[in-house]
C-alpha cells in the first residue's frame, strides 16, 4: 500500500478504519468541508480500501498503525458491530480523537470495557447517533418541553440489511442493538431514562436457521424513570423499510418523530405533517464533530453523543435483547 507523507493541505487530518457504506457517507460529507483533509484509510479488504482511498484522494495504509503513522487528528471507526474494540483502543492510546459508528459493539461487555479505556485515555469521542442532530428531533424537543409525557411507542419495521454479518446475533447484536437502538437513543433524549424493560421475541424463520439466528420480531415494554410507559417493536421480515420512529403522547399533544419526519397533533384541525432531508442530520453530525475537534463551540442538543453517553443507550438496547432472550424483566 502507498506511503503517505505528513505534508498536505491544511485542516483537521482525518483517517478511516473501515471503508464500507457508512464510511463512504461520512467521507462524502467530510470532503465538502474546507477545514478537513482526508488523509488515509484502512480496511481488512485491501481492494476496497484502495478503491475508497482513490475515490476520496486518500492513501490506503496497513492497519491502524499505518493511520497513526501518517499523522491524523481524528479517526472514523466505521466497522461492523463485532469488529469494534481494538481499533478504538489503539487510536485512543495514541491520544487521537474518535468518531465511532453505532452500535458500540455486538455485546455489552466489549462496549463497557472500551468505555472504561476511553475514559482513562481522555480523548474526544463522538458516536454516530446522528438522529440527535435532525431538525424533526429539535422541533419535537421544543414541543415537548414542559409537558408531562405519558406514553411512548417506537416501531422499526424493516428488511434484513444486505450484508453477510447482519443475520448473526454474535456479529450484529440483533435488530434491536443494530437498528432499533436509534429509537431507544431518541426516547432517552426526548423522554428520559428507562428503568426497566420486559421483552419477548420470535426466533428466526425455519429457512433462516442455517444462515442466521437473529429474531424476526421483538416487542418490549419500557418503564421510564419519569413515570411514562412505552413499547418498542422491531421486525426484520419485510422487503422494505416500512416505519422507523417514535410516537409520544404528552399532556394535550401527540408528537410523532423520526430521522426525516415529524407529525404533530393538538386536537385542533388536522395533524401537521412534515418531511425532512435525512442527509441534513448526517451533515450536522459530522460538522459538530469537526467543530469540537477544532475547539469551536458546539450546541450539545445538535451534536452526536460522546462514547459515555452512547454507552447508556447501548446498555438499554442490550437489556432489551437479554430480556427478549430470557423472557424476564431486566433492570437498566
Amino acid at each position: 500500500m502507498a506511503a503517505v507523507s505528513r505534508g498536505g493541505p491544511p485542516g483537521c487530518r482525518i483517517g478511516f478504519v473501515g471503508t464500507g457504506g457508512v464510511a463512504t457517507r461520512h467521507a462524502q460529507i467530510l470532503s465538502g468541508f474546507d477545514d478537513v483533509s482526508l488523509v488515509a484509510a484502512t480496511d481488512v479488504d485491501d481492494r476496497r480500501a484502495a478503491e475508497f482511498a482513490d475515490r476520496f484522494g486518500m492513501a490506503a495504509v496497513d492497519g491502524v498503525d499505518g493511520l497513526l503513522g501518517v499523522g491524523v487528528d481524528a479517526v472514523y471507526v466505521c466497522v461492523p458491530p463485532f469488529a469494534h474494540g481494538e481499533a478504538e483502543l489503539q487510536v485512543a492510546r495514541a491520544g487521537v480523537a474518535l468518531f465511532v459508528e453505532k452500535p458500540l459493539a455486538a455485546d455489552l461487555e466489549t462496549a463497557e470495557a472500551m468505555g472504561a479505556q476511553l475514559t482513562r485515555a481522555g480523548v474526544l469521542t463522538r458516536v454516530g447517533h446522528h438522529w440527535r442532530c435532525a431538525e424533526p428531533v429539535a422541533r419535537a424537543r421544543d414541543l415537548l418541553a414542559g409537558r408531562r409525557v405519558h406514553l411512548v411507542t417506537g416501531a422499526w419495521w424493516d428488511k434484513v440489511p444486505p450484508v453477510s454479518w447482519w443475520p448473526h446475533r454474535s456479529r450484529s447484536g440483533g435488530p434491536v442493538v443494530e437498528q432499533a437502538i436509534h429509537l431507544l437513543d431518541l426516547a432517552r433524549v426526548l423522554v428520559g431514562e428507562v428503568d426497566e424493560v420486559h421483552a419477548g421475541a420470535t426466533g428466526p424463520h425455519p429457512d433462516q436457521t442455517t444462515s442466521g439466528d437473529v429474531d424476526t420480531a421483538t416487542v418490549a415494554l419500557l418503564r421510564f424513570a419519569g413515570g411514562a410507559v412505552g413499547t418498542l417493536t422491531a421486525a426484520s421480515v419485510l422487503g422494505w423499510k416500512h416505519r422507523a420512529g417514535l410516537e409520544i403522547v404528552a399532556d394535550g399533544l401527540v408528537v410523532g418523530v423520526g430521522e426525516d419526519w415529524l407529525e404533530v397533533y393538538d386536537g385542533a384541525g388536522e395533524p401537521q405533517r412534515g418531511a425532512y432531508d435525512r442527509w441534513t442530520a448526517c451533515v450536522a453530525a459530522d460538522r459538530a464533530f469537526v467543530d469540537a475537534l477544532c475547539g469551536r463551540p458546539v450546541d450539545p442538543d445538535r451534536s452526536p453523543p460522546d462514547h459515555a453517553e452512547a454507552l447508556r443507550s447501548h446498555r438499554l438496547a442490550t437489556a432489551v435483547a437479554r430480556s427478549a432472550a430470557m423472557g424476564t424483566p431486566e433492570r437498566v
